[in-house]
């Protein structure tokens, strides 16, 4: 049974429905709302046994845990949690759940719009129009998707739902993983490069965290070669931007669609400068209806916690049951 005394942290600010929910079955504390928010984390540190948290609000790496001696739990929001030190929080004891499946559609049907606005130039037509251009000549024509060959760098819940999206299309679709899926007949690349070279399109999927920091890098960008494309909606962290905007300003490859970035908000001036790059503000899976799902599953994982139950949705390095 929850007992409403149970602290939980609430490292930022969340959706209202999220931190009301949060506020009747426990006693949340909004550490951004204290004159000093280190001193009222020191303070109230020991009482925290639960954690809900978003991407952007804070790193809870070893020497955040070490604040909070009787955590039990981080909730994280996003599927995405680099944010949050898994394998150190197993060490400890500490489970750590995200919030797959709900977003996996809605970030799949982003990536679908973003690699045709990236190809066929929507952003820039749309731009052309409203400059009044249209009367003096028609817009340029632009690339096309027929017969492009696609590479998914990941083939996670949210590769796969691409990819079912893309087979319509009629496109020859590959991927690269840690390992061989059973269940999908596209072909399997475990060298990136090797993928890259083969394809035309990189589509990037695949978490980030160390592992996979700057995999999309030079040499990755060389191979994909001057018709290439990429589009990432992982992260930021998973591309060498300093290397992609010089692949795109020498014309090492055709163009980009990025959704994430390595230092977000913050986005390169040569970025935001070049045409032949569409760039959104990180709105993967920034629906109302699926950010109210991924809010919910983060206060249902605490509850059900809380409740004797376990979590719903543990990430790989905290494994449920033990």
């Amino acid at each position: 049974m929850l007992d409403k005394n149970t602290n939980v942290l609430i490292t930022g600010p969340m959706l209202p429905h999220v931190m009301d929910q949060l506020d009747h079955a426990f006693t949340a504390h909004r550490p951004w709302e204290a004159a000093d928010r280190d001193a009222f984390i020191r303070d109230i540190g020991p009482s925290i046994r639960g954690i809900a948290t978003g991407g952007g609000h804070t790193q809870i790496d070893g020497a955040f845990l070490d604040r909070l001696p009787n955590l039990e739990i981080v909730a994280n929001f996003g599927v995405g949690y680099d944010n949050i030190d898994a394998a150190e929080a197993a060490r400890r004891g500490v489970m750590v759940t995200h919030t797959p499946d709900v977003l996996s559609d809605e970030v799949a049907d982003l990536t679908i719009g973003l690699l045709l606005a990236t190809l066929r130039q929507i952003p820039q037509a749309d731009r052309y129009l409203r400059a009044g251009k249209w009367t003096e000549r028609p817009f340029a024509l632009s690339p096309t998707l027929r017969n492009r060959k696609i590479g998914i760098m990941g083939l996670g819940r949210i590769g796969k739902a691409i990819a079912n999206r893309l087979v319509p299309f009629g496109v020859e679709i590959s991927y690269f993983g840690r390992t061989r899926k059973a269940d999908v007949d596209f072909r399997f690349y475990s060298d990136l490069v090797a993928m890259a070279a083969a394809v035309d399109v990189l589509v990037v999927v695949t978490p980030g965290g160390v592992e996979t920091t700057h995999l999309v890098n030079a040499e990755v960008l060389a191979a994909l070669g001057p018709e290439g494309v990429l589009i990432n909606v992982a992260r930021g962290s998973v591309v060498d931007e300093q290397s992609l905007i010089r692949a795109l300003a020498d014309k090492t490859i055709l163009g980009a669609g990025l959704d994430v970035y390595e230092h977000e908000p913050e986005v390169p001036a040569e970025l935001i400068a070049m045409e032949h790059v569409v760039l959104l503000p990180h709105i993967g899976s920034a629906s109302a209806e699926t950010r109210r799902a991924m809010g919910q599953l983060v206060v249902d994982n605490l509850i059900t916690w809380f409740s004797g139950k376990g979590p719903l949705t543990p990430v790989r390095e905290t494994p449920w049951p033990r």
